[in-house]
């Protein structure tokens, strides 16, 4: 009876060995598992065996033949602030030798404060007017007390405040000639800034700028200027030159047919007297004619001030925004900027937004609000800035 059952021992013994043999080399982790499953599925056994070669293999396969549920993934419809576009326009920009300084000293937070940067960078189309030639050559304009030209290097500063749109029809863009307009053409070409108001014809100086937002509603973009120091710079007399309209015509013809192709039109000018807010006849008259002829909105520059808001025929004349970045202070009352917005029902508004600056860092001035409104007539400004008729 004792040896039988060592026998039987040495037996179990030997089976245990085998076993555990067969589940190291057959098992789910062993090295010749591949071959078990193969060898299992062309016997037909894999059920029977799937406590050894493990269910990997079975789910593997049942995953193969099982067919494959096309799962249809329907795309979110766009946010409603997705259709919102904002489009922002500032007075005068001039990168003056204080705000070259700051901007080598500090980078763009020199020159703008956080809420002046996230109100242009933010912003779907931001347009400007570029007081001043970018380059490094020509001659300087005689008998001018003032003339602005630029390094070609500071167009970062434009770029880093996120510009789109840069007018060119106004008082200093040609201070250096020919050269230097021309350099400036390059310059906001090569930095991606699309420009209007100044070209090598009249067909380039009224040139169109359309933009398009997420909703496919279009926006169009003209500058001209009716302030110039010599008749020389008018394209129609001397290329390049700007686009101008002491004689309105051309100007009211480029307005009339820009109307018919885009949904929104913004006419920017450069006009009036600086220093003031009293404004000249021929203003009115002609701001008047523009939104006649076609034009949204009017947004006048040059004052060096604001100027009064006012509404005509619904639609509103912003007779001029002063500075926006210029030198090292900007006082109370000595420019702004305006945003128009319109949301996905197509309701639009409009906001001015006043300024100040000090060592030549531009900020929004919330007092400025209900100046706007002291000086026009037939507008009221609330406590963010929003306009609207009275």
């Amino acid at each position: 009876m004792k040896k039988f059952a060592a026998v039987m021992i040495k037996t179990i013994l030997i089976l245990v060995i085998i076993g555990a043999g067969g589940w190291y080399a057959f098992g789910e982790n062993g090295p010749f598992n591949a071959q078990a499953k193969a060898f299992a599925k062309e016997q037909g056994i894999e059920e029977q065996i799937r406590w050894l070669i493990g269910s990997e293999a079975l789910e593997e396969e049942k995953d193969m033949t099982e067919p494959i549920e096309e799962v249809q993934v329907e795309e979110p419809e766009p946010a409603s602030e997705d259709f919102t576009t904002s489009i922002v326009f500032t007075g005068d920009i001039e990168l003056s030798e204080y705000v070259q300084s700051t901007y080598d000293a500090s980078g763009i937070d020199g020159v703008a404060s956080g809420d002046i940067q996230t109100l242009l960078n933010d912003a779907t189309f931001t347009m400007i007017n570029n007081e001043f030639c970018f380059s490094e050559r020509g001659e300087k304009a005689p008998d001018k007390q003032y003339t602005f030209r630029v390094n070609p290097y500071y167009v970062s500063i434009l770029n880093d405040l996120g510009v789109d749109i840069a007018g060119l029809a106004n008082n200093h863009v040609l201070d250096y000639g020919h050269d230097g307009l021309t350099d400036t053409f390059t310059t906001l070409a090569g930095a991606g800034i699309d420009y209007t108001g100044a070209g090598n014809s009249l067909e380039e100086a009224s040139k169109l700028i359309v933009k398009t937002d997420a909703a496919g509603r279009t926006y169009g973009f003209l500058a001209a200027s009716h302030v110039i120091p010599v008749g020389s710079w008018n394209v129609l007399n001397s290329q390049p030159g700007e686009f101008c309209f002491y004689d309105e015509t051309d100007l009211l013809n480029a307005i009339a047919e820009a109307d018919s192709q885009v949904d929104y039109l913004f006419v920017t000018v450069h006009w009036g007297v600086e220093h003031t807010t009293e404004l000249e006849d021929y203003q009115i008259n002609d701001g008047h004619n523009m939104i006649d002829a076609g034009a949204d909105a009017v947004i006048g520059m040059h004052s060096h001030c604001l100027q009064p808001v006012e509404y005509y025929n619904g639609k509103p004349i912003f007779y001029s925004l002063g500075n926006f970045i210029f030198n090292q202070t900007i006082k109370t009352g000595g420019g702004g900027a305006v945003e128009f917005s319109i949301d996905e029902n197509n309701n639009a508004t409009y906001r001015i937004i006043p300024i100040t600056a000090s060592n030549a860092c531009t900020d929004i001035d919330t007092s400025g609000y209900s100046y706007v409104e002291s000086i026009s007539e037939n507008v009221a400004v609330d406590e963010n800035g929003a306009i609207g008729e009275k």
